[in-house]
């Protein structure tokens, strides 16, 4: 098993930057040197230092230690929008340099790197390049952040099957409670328990801070 891992979600806004940190701090809890990554990243602020993701600033305020967040973020677009359509609109077309030189700098100097994709499996970035290239080409073991609610059962094994169609390993996935009031919600992890075709790392409560979230997380599961 690689010693760095891809993150993906079931879809956007399931809480996949918060399952990217947890897990970052409790790889820092075995003591090793840990990174996120957010390859590319759509819906940045423009700063004095240049255009800012704040997924991206918090994984690099996760990351122990800090890394310089170009190596974080090597392609940040301003636009909230695909990240295809945002690097269009902006004339900055996404391409495998910039990547492949922040995640060779963060694997050289980190024992673990947690890289983040942007929104579900298959969102394309470019003609020719779509984000679940991403973990094949740098040979990611993946792990997959369910968002739970209402679809989550059906999402995430659809998921889980394209991750493994296309090639990669699916090491674990996590559970993200994102509606807290959501009917039969143990009932629904528990199917997921049974039906998907790799093991629970841990189920993140609602609204719990990643670093005290990342108790929760079982890496021996990885193996």
């Amino acid at each position: 098993m690689s010693r760095h891992f891809f993150v993906a979600g079931t879809d956007t806004g399931i809480g996949k930057t918060h399952g990217a940190q947890t897990l970052v701090y409790a790889f820092r809890e075995t003591g090793q040197r840990v990174a996120g990554m957010k390859p590319v990243a759509s819906g940045s602020a423009r700063q004095p230092d240049g255009l800012r993701n704040q997924d991206a600033l918090d994984l690099q305020a996760a990351s122990s230690p800090r890394p310089p967040y170009e190596w974080v973020n090597p392609i940040a677009l301003e636009e909230a929008v695909a990240p295809h359509l945002a690097a269009a609109r902006a004339g900055q077309p996404i391409a495998w340099p910039p990547l492949d030189a922040g995640f060779a700098a963060l694997a050289r100097d980190y024992d673990r790197v947690i890289v983040e994709g942007v929104g579900g499996w298959m969102v394309p970035l470019a003609e020719g390049m779509s984000t679940e290239d991403i973990p094949r080409r740098w040979d990611l073991p993946v792990i997959l952040v369910v968002g739970i609610r209402l679809g989550c059962i059906s999402h995430a094994r659809l998921t889980a099957r394209a991750i493994q169609a296309d090639g990669c390993v699916l090491a674990g996935w996590i559970a993200n409670i994102v509606e807290s009031d959501m009917p039969l919600r143990e009932k629904n992890i528990a199917t997921l328990r049974e039906l998907m075709p790799a093991p629970c790392l841990g189920v993140l409560p609602h609204r719990v801070a990643p670093r005290d979230a990342a108790l929760l997380l079982d890496l021996d599961l990885l193996g």
